[in-house]
């Protein structure tokens, strides 16, 4: 997909992703953007938590969805971080931005193909944080730096932690952005009970999704299309089960393509027509939107 032309008007209504966190879970993500892509189905802007930051940007920085399966097939936990001697975690995430640094065509909010916001946690204040502008592998580090386990992430001062404590689905974030219709993707929300923790890792995740689950349906608020491809079984730091989780994402996003397709469709009292441009944002390079 070619980057949009910012003076191209749209005879349609601006669509929005909102990929939501779940650590290895979000390899669901590919299929889902996989089975858009297939269906010829637009992409006017993303917005991503944790792993859907990571994803998220990786497709709107030019991967295809098969080159980030590539990726998805191949990375491990190693080559986002290593251990560490801190009172604040017992894993460094610098090495996050090296693996998207060697991976992503892009690096910059500034590059991609189109806007995209990852969402972090100000672990101080407790409020939300859309990167939109700036270092999209340091952006896309603090949106996945799950407390305890990950060293927070400082960005011009700031302690920055994954952004699902929050809220792990970010349609919020894309309504901001200037979406019309928000199709989420939702991998994390499962039902109880959830597998047995086996670590600090999925003991850390798993306690995200419980306070997720608690908030889902204010999360879903903005959101038009809900994706939940059905990977309940798979533990959240469970990577060899990539392929599997993809083909769910796939089947899941299947499901929900006609009605998509429906609210494609011109309407009785005529289009949607907007001047389709990248929004306009505070120009910090953090940008708080729960003040």
């Amino acid at each position: 997909m070619a980057k949009t032309d910012n003076k191209k008007e749209i005879a349609r209504p601006v669509v929005g992703l909102a990929l939501g966190g779940g650590m290895a879970r979000g390899c669901a993500h590919v299929g889902v953007l996989r089975e858009l892509d297939k269906n010829e189905i637009p992409i006017d802007l993303i917005a991503g938590t944790s792993v859907g930051s990571l994803i998220g940007g990786a497709y709107a920085a030019g991967l295809t969805p098969d080159q980030i399966e590539a990726i998805a097939l191949k990375i491990s936990w190693n080559d986002l971080g290593r251990v560490t001697i801190s009172r604040l975690g017992f894993y460094d995430s610098k090495r996050t931005e090296d693996f998207i640094r060697a991976n992503f065509p892009v690096t910059e909010f500034e590059g991609t193909r189109i806007p995209f916001g990852a969402v972090a946690t100000d672990i101080q204040t407790g409020k939300m944080v859309v990167f939109t502008e700036g270092s999209l592998p340091l952006a896309i580090r603090a949106s996945c730096a799950m407390p305890i386990f990950y060293t927070p992430v400082l960005v011009n001062g700031r302690m920055m932690v994954d952004g699902g404590l929050v809220g792990h689905i970010p349609a919020s974030v894309a309504r901001m952005m200037g979406a019309d219709i928000i199709i989420a993707v939702d991998v994390n929300s499962q039902h109880l009970p959830i597998p047995q923790p086996t670590h600090l890792f999925t003991v850390m995740s798993q306690a995200l999704s419980i306070m997720g689950r608690s908030t889902v349906s204010y999360l879903y608020t903005d959101a038009d299309i809900v994706v939940r491809p059905q990977i309940e079984h798979v533990r959240p730091d469970d990577l060899s089960k990539a392929r599997e989780m993809i083909a769910a994402g796939e089947e899941a996003a299947l499901r929900v393509v006609p009605n998509i397709k429906k609210m494609l469709e011109p309407r009785k009292q005529g289009f949607f027509k907007r001047i389709f441009s990248k929004p306009e944002y505070d120009k910090r390079r953090v940008t708080m939107i729960n003040e």
